[in-house]
């Protein structure tokens, strides 16, 4: 049986992050912070370490300053482990001009280093979802089938067959037939793989693995732009692709809605993903910040970080992320405040002139994503807008209806955001 010492992890960082904007505009979406103290790229860089693989390489590309910085920090193996965790960004060299053409062409462009680290297998991981999964679980049924590929695969509903790439098995566990996001009726009946009426498709969770040397034979064709577009349909039909199973929580945190959503959820007890694993824990940078201060406030099924202080405030299904700052009479309902970087040092007291950073006295905030180091006036409504209006207002934006204010941005006291404005 081949070791886990054998795989590189390569987790992708993405492109542009579009759908996730304002959130992308000035990091990469792996560098999004999620869960108050977090951020996405904790997710598989853990996953990875909890399961053995101590390999990892982190393809990036747009606005990664900050994640390079991240991880850099966070992910430092001792002087007496055989692992790393490096960045590989894109690069102009005399072989390649131009910048990463989709997630394919990424690891493409990458192969020279990959063949320097003399893997034999490499597992392909997405930077931007929320799961925990053991690899080495993969792995095995991987060496166990002597797989050329393996496809980790998740049933999906019949509703969502269309944002995935669906695949088809055998009684063996082989993939047959793969196509991507397919919405034509006759196409769809013939994808059926489960014996399950409410989630009778399988669907491709974007993470593979495959042998090293036929994963460069299929890059060799150039025109293999995309994993799940290209390369994997054309696999199938030349190699012997597998799908491993993974029934657990898992979501794509690929736009405002969800991102929003996601980050609700993680507020409620009965929470289908919550980070209290003691055996499989979600590692990120180790900030030493003291405790939070909560001082005759009110809160409602709230996930509240470390470093923060709260002062005669109600809050109710939210997340309060680190160093936050929210003075009395604030509101706070359904919400995402990011928190700060950095504790605000231009005033001496909560009652200042100025705008201080954080949330300021007597503001209503509902149906909000606050980023990181944003300063609230005093005063300030924001209120939700209905599902699928989009905006742009200057220094805050509408996605979906969700109501975002992008980091850095400073409200006027008085503001007032909502369906009506």
């Amino acid at each position: 049986m081949p070791s886990l010492n054998d795989i590189l992890a390569v987790i992708l960082g993405g492109g542009r992050g579009t759908r996730l904007f304002p959130l992308t505009q000035q990091r990469s979406k792996p560098a999004v912070p999620i869960a108050g103290k977090y951020r996405l790229i904790d997710i598989p860089l853990s996953n990875c370490i909890n399961s053995g693989i101590y390999r990892v390489a982190v393809l990036t590309q747009f606005n990664s300053v900050s994640l390079h910085r991240h991880i850099s920090r966070t992910y430092q193996f001792d002087a007496f482990h055989l692992g790393w965790v490096q960045i590989w960004a894109a690069e102009q060299t005399m072989e390649n001009t131009d910048w990463y053409q989709g997630t394919a062409d990424a690891v493409r462009k990458q192969m020279f280093e990959i063949r320097s680290t003399g893997a034999k297998y490499v597992l392909v991981l997405a930077g931007d979802h929320l799961y925990r999964m053991d690899y080495s679980q993969m792995a095995a049924f991987h060496w166990e089938n002597n797989a050329d590929i393996t496809v980790a695969v998740q049933p999906v509903a019949a509703s969502d067959a269309a944002r995935f790439g669906i695949l088809k098995r055998n009684s063996n566990h082989r993939i047959i037939s793969f196509a991507e996001k397919p919405r034509d009726p006759d196409v769809l009946a013939s994808l059926v793989s489960r014996d399950d009426p409410e989630r009778p498709y399988l669907g491709s969770m974007g993470i593979y693995m495959f042998r090293t040397e036929v994963l460069f034979d299929l890059l060799n064709d150039r025109n293999f732009q995309d994993f799940g577009a290209h390369v994997i349909p054309q696999a199938i039909q030349s190699h012997t692709v597998y799908g491993f199973d993974f029934d657990d929580y898992w979501e794509d945190i690929g736009t405002i809605r969800s991102f929003y959503d996601t980050n609700l959820m993680l507020t409620l007890l009965n929470s289908p993903f919550n980070f209290y694993d003691a055996e499989n824990p979600i590692y990120t940078s180790a900030r030493y910040l003291p405790g939070s201060i909560v001082e005759r406030s009110v809160l409602e099924n709230v996930l509240l970080a470390e470093g923060c202080r709260i002062m005669d405030s109600h809050i109710r299904h939210s997340v309060v992320g680190v160093r936050s700052q929210i003075r009395s009479g604030v509101e706070l309902v359904d919400s995402i405040l990011m928190g700060s970087d950095y504790y605000d040092r231009t005033s001496k007291t909560w009652e200042a002139s100025e705008i201080p950073m954080g949330i300021g006295s007597n503001s209503f905030i509902q149906g909000a994503i606050i980023d990181k180091n944003a300063s609230v006036g005093k005063n300030v409504v924001i209120r939700p807008f209905p599902r699928g209006v989009d905006l742009d207002g200057g220094n805050w934006f509408v996605r979906d209806g969700i109501v975002v204010i992008p980091k850095n941005a400073v409200l006027e006291d008085g503001l007032q955001i909502g369906p009506e404005t």
